[in-house]
């Protein structure tokens, strides 16, 4: 089992900048992929960016150029680094870490509020 715990979140306005944390504990042995999906009201979960234990990232083209993945392996912890954030990046964000394709770990989700 691997529990994740989220902090960071927070109300910002627009153009500021916010940065996610997500601490593994557990059996992080297995992890390989961390990283985060967010939701917004009435829309499904959609990935933000994730990252491997080799570092090999994946970021959606809705945030490219604004927001920034990180990990430390040591700490078996990621972050989100958010700047330029918009109105439309409001959302609940997740942090998940994957064992496998097939099973993967929710934390229990930080408010992301941008005001215009």
């Amino acid at each position: 089992q691997v529990h994740l715990v989220e902090s960071g979140g927070g109300s910002v306005q627009a153009g500021g900048s916010l940065r996610l944390s997500c601490a593994a504990s557990g059996s992080t042995f297995s992890i390989d992929t961390m990283g985060w999906y967010r939701q917004a009201p009435g829309k499904q979960r959609e990935l933000v960016a994730h990252i491997t234990r080799g570092g090999v990232i994946n970021t959606a083209d809705s945030v490219k150029g604004r927001f920034t993945i990180s990990r430390d392996n040591a700490k078996n912890t990621v972050y989100l680094q958010m700047n330029s954030l918009k109105p439309e990046d409001t959302a609940v964000y997740y942090c998940i870490a994957k064992s496998s394709p097939i099973l993967a770990y929710w934390g229990q989700g930080t408010q992301v509020t941008v005001s215009s």
